[in-house]
């Protein structure tokens, strides 16, 4: 297979191109990942509601369509915070998070459902063969923040007991793209689909993954965590790592959860905690994180749309975060944790959203790999390096398995591997190294990524 790309010039592109302005495929320009001001949360939405097209249409990268496109989008953030009392505010990365009470967050406050729901037994965090303890010790552990618990200016980032810390959505985030509903997809021209079900020849998006067809209520990867460049001035989009949960009737339906660096998304050209979700094949439904309605949070040691304070390195120091979904309850449970045996629950979406498809009583498809965006040049994906340099240079996922049909037992994961671009992205494995933790917690895993560039 042919290197487009060596480290070397990955890693000489990342220190370059960081601080940089760039323009994305439809001129999109970027805003640098540090704000040069602090926004109050009562200031923002007044500025929000006196806001007018004509103080967005001439920025430099907006790209909305028109005045109906730019009410909606007014609309739409007015609507998620009318009424909203803050505790406190603070940067993370670029953007700004609000404490916002558990009870007061849109998929609540606006929802017919009022109620918070109970979160799964304890023994469901319990892994495979061993009884490796109770998952809550660890639940205070803010590994996205560690070293950094105060913003530049002097904001704490934890949030008070109560209340949970959402990425504000801003007009200068929407306008970035033509309409709403642009922004609350996955990616550009269908992009970011779940890819076993993605529309087959597609220029745009290209993938390394592995995928079992296995009815099951929920599943689990350990992600190791890095932030490849994008570079967006060469027409690249994204490029992402995550697990698909996944319904294939009547339509495509998913729970998802990752990391992902999205540039235009998000303003900065770093990775960041994402979750997605569609009822209808990305269609008409679906958004990532909070930016509508569909997920409940219930935690607040982690941070949807925010970065981490360590990312991985060739040869290096090795990241990864944990994320299972699970079906408790009517309830898809997000489980987050920085190791497999440290999860711990952080909220859920209603199964309900997903009307009488699949995804409202199991998943029967499971998908776990990397995904890059582009035109003619696509981003790394993983690391930047092939699958088959193994640990500490390729990305990896790993303790791999699922809750099988029906009686959520925990079953290691049997899985097939796709390699749909295999001159730009690879898949080494999947591979058995047997479980018992705490000295050997791998079980099923397997290796992931590539250069990417050009012919993709």
């Amino acid at each position: 297979m042919k290197h487009f790309r060596s480290v070397s010039q990955i890693h000489n592109r990342v220190l370059c191109g960081a601080a940089m302005l760039l323009f994305g495929t439809s001129g999109i320009l970027n805003a640098q990942a540090g704000q040069k001001q602090f926004v109050p949360f009562n200031q923002f939405v007044a500025g929000t509601k006196a806001a007018k097209i004509s103080d967005y249409f001439a920025k430099e990268g907006a790209q909305v369509r028109d005045t109906q496109a730019f009410e909606e989008m007014r609309q739409h953030i007015l609507s998620q915070y009318e009424g909203v009392q803050v505790s406190h505010s603070f940067e993370l990365d670029g953007s700004h998070f609000d404490c916002v009470s558990v009870e007061e967050q849109p998929s609540v406050r606006l929802s017919d459902d009022k109620s918070i729901a109970t979160p799964p037994p304890a023994s469901v965090l319990k892994e495979l063969f061993a009884d490796t303890g109770n998952a809550a010790d660890q639940s205070a552990a803010r590994p996205q923040i560690a070293g950094r618990e105060t913003d530049e200016f002097g904001n704490s980032r934890v949030c008070e007991d109560g209340t949970i810390p959402m990425r504000r959505i801003t007009l200068d985030d929407t306008t970035r793209f033509a309409t709403l509903r642009d922004f609350f997809s996955k990616g550009p021209d269908g992009s970011g689909q779940a890819p076993h079900l993605a529309t087959p020849g597609g220029a745009a998006h290209k993938y390394s993954y592995t995928y079992e067809y296995v009815n099951n209520y929920g599943d689990t990867t350990t992600i190791n965590l890095w932030s490849p460049y994008v570079n967006t001035s060469e027409g690249e989009v994204f490029s992402l790592a995550q697990s698909w949960t996944v319904g294939t009737s009547p339509t495509t339906q998913t729970a998802e959860v990752g990391w992902q660096n999205y540039p235009a998304f998000y303003g900065g050209e770093n990775s960041r905690l994402f979750i997605y979700w569609t009822a209808d094949g990305y269609n008409k439904t679906g958004c990532y994180d909070e930016n509508c309605t569909g997920f409940v949070q219930t935690g607040s040691n982690w941070y949807l749309g925010g970065g981490w304070s360590n990312y991985s390195t060739i040869g290096g120091a090795q990241y990864e975060f944990t994320a299972r979904y699970y079906l408790s309850g009517g309830k898809w449970w997000l489980g987050l944790g920085s190791s497999p045996t440290n999860a711990t629950w952080f909220g859920y979406y209603p199964a309900s959203q997903y009307g009488s498809g699949t995804m409202a009583t199991h998943s029967n498809l499971i998908e776990f790999g990397s995904e890059s965006v582009g035109t003619s040049v696509w981003p790394p994906e993983g690391s930047g390096d092939w699958a088959s340099a193994g640990f500490g240079y390729a990305a990896y996922q790993r303790a791999l398995y699922h809750w099988s049909d029906p009686k959520a037992t925990a079953t290691w994961d049997s899985l097939t591997v796709a390699e749909p671009s295999p001159s730009c992205y690879s898949i080494a494995g999947p591979y058995n190294n047997g479980w018992n933790p705490p000295s050997n917690d791998w079980g099923i895993y397997f290796y992931f990524g590539g250069p990417g560039g050009s012919g993709c």
